[in-house]
């Protein structure tokens, strides 16, 4: 996808959350987003079907979180702390972009959805910048040797969406962001030396 393109896609995903968080999914409409995304409806529907295939966009806001922490972070961090930082910022977005309804509805459409899942696809900027993270740390010997790098970053991945599962069935009665700092450093720490 070329940049252009990439951008546009990411303007329409951007508006459409913004939108969902205030004025929740059903009181958004396809004009709404266009007007907000300052694009053509052709633009809109060569992207997305329709309002419900914006659903499963949310695996493109996560990565556009990744990708922007990822410019941002304190490279003299170890693996674990960058990994935590990042769990820690992209829980804090979702928690003040996603109404916890909607991402209770996102779960449980990779549930039943019968093509490939967008969290799982592995060519996502998100397990890319991951496994650059995680290998900077197999390199530096912080994790065990019995731990592959593909193994490492299925569980940080499993992990988070663990995390946010227990989220949304507890309805966003607390932090998300500040419970994972403290779970994802203990769950981190179990594959360390």
């Amino acid at each position: 996808m070329s940049k252009t393109a990439k951008n546009t896609r990411n303007r329409i995903v951007s508006a459409a959350w913004k939108l969902f968080y205030i004025n929740g999914y059903e009181g958004t409409t396809i004009d709404d987003i266009i007007e907000a995304a300052n694009v053509s409806k052709g633009s809109f529907y060569h992207y997305f079907e329709g309002k419900e295939s914006l659903i499963s966009s949310i695996s493109y806001l996560f990565d556009d979180t990744y990708e922007t922490l990822i410019k941002n972070i304190d490279t003299s961090l170890s693996p674990i702390d960058q990994l935590v930082a990042m769990t820690k910022e992209s829980f804090f977005t979702i928690e003040n972009t996603v109404p916890v309804h909607l991402l209770n509805r996102i779960m449980s459409t990779q549930l039943t959805s019968k093509g490939d899942s967008h969290l799982l696809d592995p060519d996502r900027s998100y397990f890319h910048i991951i496994r650059k993270i995680v290998i900077e740390g197999k390199d530096a010997g912080l994790f065990k040797d019995e731990h592959s790098v593909n193994e490492i970053c299925q569980a940080y991945a499993l992990f988070e969406r663990g995390l946010m599962y227990d989220w949304c069935i507890s309805n966003g009665n607390y932090s998300l962001s500040q419970y994972s700092t403290k779970m994802m450093r203990i769950f981190l720490n179990g594959f360390t030396m």
